[in-house]
């Protein structure tokens, strides 16, 4: 969830008053941590997972599925258990927005063996088992994306009253009891943002159109106390919502990686981004948003819409006065440049310039400057009484409060200060799997990418542009089989062929990543062709294939991430069904389902129930998750032998050491 700070919340007013304070300070703050640590090298590269998790209540006299909101219970408990094991701790517990939330992670980061990726999956069964044995009866710690009837009448235990006139959300749909309740951080947000904003943040979901679905699809919301702004916001054929809850209450697997240095930090920051919209498609869980069936499959537009404080003016509706900027996107949203490529950073970059030049004043390189500048457009919108006062040369809290609140794709993490910990960089869009085996497999799969990119020095970059429009696509239901998404033709050459001796000639160093934005440049192919290959492109599975040819791997890991790999391949392919999918074709299917977007209570029921059912291992669906076996083979000499192929008709020597 980013910086937790203790101490007094502030009324937005006062935070307001202070957010020039916090701004300036903040980028003090950076920096002297950059100029203090730029030159920090040979750090392990560590990397880590992030699961979030859903305490799911069953009534099954009454066939309901609730939310149990004993989050803050459970969480001092497992935390209790986190200190008398801290010696051999395998799990860490940390608080989440919602009462129904908590966050689990491993106790230590897993580093460079081959055999850590034989860990994962194991300490992830191990973050389940003790939340469930810390939960009474009919209770169940669920890794759900979006609980389906999230906003519908009495979705909790206990069950709550949404306040619309009063208190931090005045949602609708989403009571204030609803949020975590031991820390002031997550209210404050959700007050903040709302009083930011000028009015209440406007959620738009496109419903599912079936054969009965109401056409025009609107609902009258002054039954549940609306004085217009529900119905002014509300657009037809859409779910509407209206608070930060329905976003920042969804769940999801993140990833963190350390780098060497600052520089590999930059590269995987850039690498991975475009990237992002692929595995957002690949893990798609969420098609289904306060208790209708929508049109698309992830949370990632619910998200970014539930915590837009952008005024009117930011958001271009009206002429700037009081504000200084015009922002394209929300605080949650994707990346706007890249760390060491210019030429591919083809969106306009809306920046402090003050503050850039400060930066680069500072000895900032230019690339980093702008990246800073741009997230310090936003205000801070949580500040406590006891922090607004720091030590520059000790405390970053004012950077991280700003930091931590720009939610984008990918997130660039300098050192915390007087630690051990290095440059890194955050992965995250993926949505959280059933299955400990599917999260897993993600996990593995990507720490393994990472790998193959600074091994083979591999060059994803295209224009942002495109990779938001890749974006956009993997929002859509079932784009992982449906979608085209952009991704590079040459992933082995800095350049494309025609512009490689203008880049030597003219370009910055950074530049040469990516030489422009021209269209030989990149190419759309389907995630199936992206990661299992076709003709002219390797596929990102054989890549890995051949970097494990190349590494030294013992037989039982390789069994393992070969299951985790034949996970992935044939969800890309299709063969295997996204979470997302899964679920719309059980609801669509069920005998309740009137062919009119609605999930009633009873669906919910069963489709909760058999969910987690499948997370507990009680119920098999091979057309979600394999059956898998040690003895998977999945094709693994045709694989390394399409990549071999791909690099001699590329002519490239590869470098096989990091």
């Amino acid at each position: 969830m980013g910086l937790l700070t203790e101490g007094s919340p502030l009324s937005w007013e006062e935070t307001k008053a202070y957010a020039d304070h916090v701004r300036q300070h903040g980028v003090i703050q950076f920096l002297k941590q950059y100029n203090k640590l730029k030159e920090r090298t040979k750090d392990c590269l560590y990397w880590g997972d992030e699961v979030e998790y859903m305490l799911v209540k069953f009534d099954h006299q009454n066939k309901k599925a609730v939310l149990l909101l004993h989050g803050s219970e459970v969480l001092h408990k497992l935390q209790q258990q986190q200190k008398e094991h801290s010696q051999d701790q395998l799990t860490t517990w940390h608080p989440e927005y919602a009462a129904y939330m908590v966050e689990g992670t491993p106790g230590k980061p897993y580093g460079g063996m081959m055999a850590h990726f034989n860990l994962v999956e194991s300490n992830m069964r191990q973050r389940r088992k003790e939340i469930q044995a810390v939960l009474g009866t009919d209770t169940t710690p669920m890794t759900l994306t979006s609980f389906p009837r999230t906003g519908c009448p009495a979705f909790t235990f206990p069950v709550c009253v949404p306040t619309p006139n009063e208190g931090a959300s005045q949602s609708l749909f989403f009571p204030d009891s609803v949020i975590f309740p031991d820390h002031p951080r997550f209210r404050t947000l959700s007050r903040n943002i709302r009083e930011r904003r000028g009015e209440k943040v406007a959620i738009n979901i496109p419903i599912y159109k079936d054969i009965n679905t109401k056409s025009p699809f609107t609902e009258d919301f002054s039954v549940l106390g609306d004085d217009g702004e529900a119905q002014r916001a509300a657009l037809p054929d859409h779910i509407y919502m209206d608070c930060m809850g329905f976003g920042m209450g969804c769940c999801c697997l993140q990833m963190t990686f350390q780098a060497c240095n600052i520089t590999e930090a930059r590269n995987l920051y850039d690498q991975l981004t475009p990237l992002c919209p692929i595995m957002l498609a690949l893990t798609a869980a969420s098609p289904i948003y306060r208790g209708y069936l929508a049109d698309l499959d992830t949370r990632w537009r619910v998200i970014s819409q539930s915590v837009d404080d952008r005024t009117r003016e930011e958001r271009g509706l009206e002429p700037l006065k009081k504000d200084k900027f015009v922002i394209n996107k929300s605080r949650y949203d994707s990346v706007d440049s890249y760390l060491s490529a210019s030429a591919c950073s083809d969106i306009k970059l809306v920046y402090d310039k003050d503050i850039y030049h400060q930066l680069i004043k500072g000895g900032v390189d230019d690339l980093l400057a702008k990246h800073i500048a741009h997230l310090f457009i936003r205000d801070p919108i949580s500040l406590f009484s006891e922090k607004i006062h720091q030590n520059d040369d000790e405390d970053t809290d004012h950077f991280e409060n700003i930091q931590s609140t720009n939610w984008q794709t990918m997130r660039f993490k300098p050192p915390p200060p007087n630690s051990k910990i290095g440059w890194r960089v955050e992965f995250r869009p993926m949505e959280v799997q059933l299955t400990d085996f599917e999260n897993a497999a993600y996990t593995v799969f990507l720490v393994l990418l990472t790998r193959v990119i600074l091994t083979f020095q591999l060059n994803f970059l295209i224009p942002l542009s495109k990779v938001d429009e890749n974006l956009a696509t993997a929002f859509k239901k079932d784009a992982i089989r449906e979608g085209k998404f952009y991704f590079r033709k040459d992933i082995l050459t800095e350049c494309s062929p025609p512009e490689a001796s203008k880049c030597v000639s003219s370009c910055l160093p950074g530049e040469r990543l990516c030489c422009g934005n021209g269209q030989d440049l990149y190419m759309q192919m389907s995630i199936n062709e992206i990661i299992n290959g076709k003709e002219d492109f390797p596929g990102l599975v054989p890549l890995i294939y051949k970097y494990m040819d190349n590494a030294e791997f013992d037989v039982d890991t390789r069994c393992t991430i070969t299951q985790y790999l034949t996970l992935i391949s044939r969800r890309a392919a299709g063969t295997l069904k996204t979470t997302a999918r899964w679920m719309r074709d059980f609801v669509q299917n069920h005998p309740d389902y009137k062919n009119d977007s609605v999930v009633n209570e009873t669906i919910n029921y069963d489709l909760l129930l058999e969910c987690a059912k499948i997370s507990s291992g009680e119920m098999k669906y091979p057309d979600l998750v394999p059956v898998t076996s040690s003895k998977t083979s999945n094709n693994i000499p045709d694989a390394v032998s399409k990549v071999n192929n791909y690099l001699d008709s590329k002519s490239k020597n590869l470098q096989n050491s990091h």
